[in-house]
């Protein structure tokens, strides 16, 4: 673990030589890539560690007709919600504006009501991860900030 620590103080030695704008550019184009990325597992309907999200709860048998059910999460994947920030100092993906309260109570499995004009009770939501890192976003990450070093 040690030898790990001594390359980590290198390499933030080697991130801070950069100039503020390249450091603003290169967590930009993380922050980029990572929101790609999670917008892949959310079309894909997957977790970042790859598990599949939990499925929807069943719909009652008579439904009305002609309703057509997008897949989960469908306008919450795009740009408009999905923001992707970058700085100095860090490079972040998270959900903007309003959906900030619903994807909190999916990415945690969290208790709501599903309209606020509805009369039903709160319900308990399964927990669908939708923001993560796992080792290949890391390498991704790793292969940005090697090239701005260069």
């Amino acid at each position: 673990m040690s030898e790990l620590q001594a390359f980590d103080d290198r390499l933030s030695a080697l991130i801070a030589n950069l100039s503020p704008a390249s450091r603003r550019q290169m967590a930009m184009e993380i922050a980029k890539k990572l929101r790609a990325r999670q917008q892949e597992n959310i079309k894909a309907q997957r977790a970042p560690d790859g598990t599949p999200f939990a499925a929807r709860k069943s719909q009652p048998v008579r439904a009305k007709k002609g309703r057509i059910k997008r897949e989960m999460f469908a306008k919450l994947r795009t740009n408009k919600y999905m923001k992707a920030k970058g700085t100095a100092n860090d490079a972040s993906v998270e959900f903007a504006g309003s959906v900030q309260r619903m994807a909190r109570v999916h990415h945690y499995g969290l208790r709501d009501r599903p309209s606020k004009r509805s009369g039903e009770k709160d319900v308990q939501y399964e927990a669908r991860e939708l923001l993560g890192i796992n080792d290949n976003d890391l390498n991704k990450i790793q292969f940005i900030i090697i090239n701005y070093l260069k």
